[in-house]
């Protein structure tokens, strides 16, 4: 089972020079011609399709998953995407991380010619020319967003937040010497490695968790002779954990994280808190008293979570369901008021493909969150969300205050 890790300059049955960028493992008697590349260089581009149309092997492996490949190749078209069916599965935020992370790409490739990501799709196209099959190998990037966030602490949590905001809005111009410099090098491992010394417990399932995930579907490809097309922040990775056996951890890091106890106590505990304090003040002061802290309650969920709405220049029917829905999802984790607003907001002023298709460039600037109506939905999902969780500390404390009261 030992690779030829020499034999990284000829390789193919046409003994053709290939640069360092090209390792050859060979294991089981098959032949794996892993290219590590930079996301966002032409070199890479050109020496994948080389590689491929040289070598002509058995299965081409891309470091993608079936959503980004559809999203690069344009396969998915924006009609397609249904607001309503995302709303309900609660993947709006993993939604939004991903316009986010697709903005700063783009932002990046206007300056580097190349769009990021470009060699994984000429690498399929290369092989679709070859008849050749193409095995996307990469973990679904819900799957990854997901288990990082949950990994995160609650205070990294903001960091991480922080990040993307501040790359949204960054409109620092690349130097000469920096876009050489990231012409040379997987730009998004580099991000994660940066991040992965302030954060380790991301770095380990951005990185670490991903090159077991991509170590193992490069085996399971058929084929005596494979090209592996990856990251080259993912090559040393991949070359160590290839040669082992991680069958039996692949179903774990398949697999949404499960949420954890302490939230579901937490987010149990503040509701049954507050419908137990209301019964009580009911039973010791009476019902009128009672029904003043329950209107308090509504009051102080349903205004901030309005004025939220408001904020987000959200329709008024969508205004009204925020005022609406706050005081009764503040009660149950279940569902969040910016769930139920942004909804409505979908179903009343729905965004048209045209605004789709902008929304990268929109969303770097501050007025175009307000200006395209897909921001906008994002906008009453976030404000009035962020105003009931103000109502319920606020209409919380007053309750309890008023329960502990002689």
């Amino acid at each position: 089972m030992e690779g030829n890790d020499n034999s990284t300059k000829e390789q193919g049955e046409g003994n053709y020079v290939y640069p360092d960028d090209v390792e050859l493992i060979t294991i089981d008697n098959r032949e794996i011609l892993l290219i590590g590349t930079a996301h966002v260089s032409q070199e890479s581009v050109d020496l994948v399709k080389q590689v491929i149309a040289a070598e002509r092997p058995d299965c081409v492996c891309v470091e993608l998953d079936e959503k980004r490949y559809k999203a690069l190749s344009g396969r998915k078209r924006w009609e397609s995407l249904d607001l309503k069916e995302i709303i309900r599965k609660k993947q709006l935020s993993t939604l939004l991380v991903n316009l986010i992370l697709s903005s700063y790409q783009k932002k990046l490739g206007m300056q580097l010619g190349v769009m990021p990501g470009m060699e994984l799709l000429e690498a399929t196209r290369e092989a679709d020319k070859y008849s050749i099959p193409v095995s996307l190998c990469d973990r679904d990037v819900r799957v990854t967003l997901r288990r990082a966030w949950h990994e995160t602490s609650f205070l990294k949590k903001g960091y991480l937040l922080a990040t993307l905001v501040v790359s949204l809005f960054d409109k620092t111009e690349i130097t000469e010497e920096k876009l050489e410099e990231l012409k040379k090098k997987d730009v998004l491992s580099e991000l994660m490695a940066e991040l992965g010394e302030a954060m380790p417990e991301l770095k380990r399932v951005l990185i670490d968790e991903r090159d077991i995930y991509l170590a193992e579907k490069i085996k399971m490809s058929a084929g005596r002779k494979l090209v592996a097309v990856v990251g080259a922040g993912h090559v040393e990775g991949i070359k160590k954990k290839i040669r082992e056996d991680h069958s039996n951890v692949l179903p774990s890091i398949s697999r949404f994280p499960p949420v954890s106890k302490g939230f579901k106590v937490i987010g149990w505990s503040i509701p049954l808190l507050i419908i137990g304090s209301l019964i009580a003040i009911g039973i010791q002061k009476g019902g009128s008293a009672a029904g003043a802290n329950l209107l308090y309650w509504i009051l102080a969920n349903g205004i901030p979570s309005a004025i939220g709405a408001m904020l987000a220049l959200a329709h008024p029917l969508t205004i009204a369901s925020a005022f609406a829905a706050a005081p009764v999802t503040s009660l149950t984790p279940i569902i969040g008021a910016g769930y139920v607003t942004a909804f409505v907001q979908v179903l009343v002023r729905p965004p048209v493909v045209r605004e789709f298709e902008t929304v990268a460039e929109d969303m770097s600037t501050f007025t175009g969150w307000w200006k395209n109506k897909l921001l906008r939905v994002f906008l009453a999902f976030l404000l009035p969300g962020f105003g009931s969780m103000i109502g319920t500390w606020i209409g919380g404390v007053e309750i309890i205050s008023n329960l502990l009261q002689p």
